[in-house]
């Protein structure tokens, strides 16, 4: 379970805004007073954008940034029901954002990008700042000596035929709990047909789920999980040169890729400021810094090309569709007939609770 952490800044910050009510993860400060705060709310951990809000403070000294992590759900919240007053938004949870940008939270930024694909900005409102290739992690320990398996059709077949290895050792997100969860379902079942055979398999196989990459690595490299299914590039990347036992099975049916993009809410406090660090996020050199952690670079020669399997998902106003409510009660429900399936006679699921 994560912590959540909240320092005397943090703090003082919420008893000036008592009506943000908003589950908050953690926080920190990226420069030092007096230099002008730059509010920003984001899903991506602390750790994933360190160095490129160190680098932008020490680029900007009359500048800081006080940056909030929350979840998809809670940075949705935040914006639409509790009027929370940030300077930049930033999200994996593609749906989501275009949902608010489309309802007019979003304002427009005049910025010249060179090189940034047409499908990953929506108007001036909605930018792509990275592409994060969603993968599937095993651990070799797990697997033992049988081999790896190449595409999710193999990866279904490994499971069908060793249960004892596997039961009750498998992880996923759970959308119910997890925006990016929910998204990256709604585009495996877009994606393959296979996909909703795969969940079965683990279904049967009683796959554990959380709410994020972070704790899914975090079991992975505990041994108490041998195989975690759509896990963010990023958040392995921090671990694989330095964990042996790590490693990203290279699925060549397809491999999703979804855009974290930013906005600067119509209600930002300091725009100017939230643009600012737009700029900076989509700068080559920032650009370059994300791309070593992803893998793949968003805009190209700013790091590695994408693969041949990479499937990146296009920001645009087709992604609202997954916010229609009568969809989504029907992949959930789609969902937990594969996921949650009925347990033997004493036994009880062992799905950890949401944090």
């Amino acid at each position: 379970m994560r912590r959540i952490i909240i320092s005397l800044g943090l703090t003082a910050w919420l008893s000036a805004n008592p009506a943000h009510a908003f589950e908050i993860e953690a926080e920190q400060d990226f420069g030092l007073p007096p230099a002008a705060p730059i509010e920003v709310l984001s899903n991506a951990d602390i750790e994933a954008m360190a160095a490129v809000l160190t680098d932008f403070a020490a680029r900007h000294p009359t500048r800081r940034v006080h940056y909030v992590q929350a979840s998809s759900a809670e940075i949705q919240r935040a914006i639409r029901d509790e009027g929370a007053r940030f300077d930049l938004v930033i999200s994996s949870a593609m749906d989501l954002q275009m949902k608010l940008a489309n309802d007019g939270f979003a304002a427009s930024v005049e910025l010249d990008v060179p090189g940034l694909p047409d499908w990953a900005r929506w108007r001036d409102q909605l930018w792509g700042m990275a592409l994060e290739p969603v993968v599937t992690l095993a651990s070799r320990r797990g697997f033992g000596d049988l081999p790896l398996p190449r595409s999710r059709r193999e990866l279904i077949a490994t499971l069908r035929e060793n249960p004892d290895r596997f039961a009750g050792r498998i992880a996923s997100y759970d959308p119910e709990v997890s925006g990016v969860g929910y998204f990256l379902v709604s585009q495996d079942d877009q994606g393959s047909d296979g996909f909703w055979r795969l969940a079965e398999v683990m279904g049967r196989l009683d796959a554990r789920l959380f709410c994020c990459s972070g704790d899914m690595i975090e079991e992975l490299r505990a041994g108490r999980v041998a195989l975690a299914y759509n896990v963010v590039a990023s958040y392995a990347a921090r671990f694989r040169p330095d964990d042996p036992d790590l490693v990203q099975l290279e699925l060549d049916d397809y491999v999703l890729a979804i855009l974290r993009s930013a906005f600067v809410p119509v209600a930002a406090p300091d725009p100017e400021g939230g643009e600012l660090l737009l700029a900076h996020l989509l700068s080559p050199w920032s650009q370059g810094i994300i791309a070593d952690s992803a893998g793949v670079a968003l805009i190209p020669g700013t790091g590695p090309a994408p693969g041949p399997s990479l499937r990146p998902i296009r920001l645009d106003a087709g992604l609202l569709v997954y916010d229609d409510r009568l969809r989504r009660a029907s992949l959930l429900s789609e969902w937990r007939a594969a996921l949650i399936q009925d347990m033997p006679a004493g036994e009880t699921p062992t799905t950890p609770e949401a944090p």
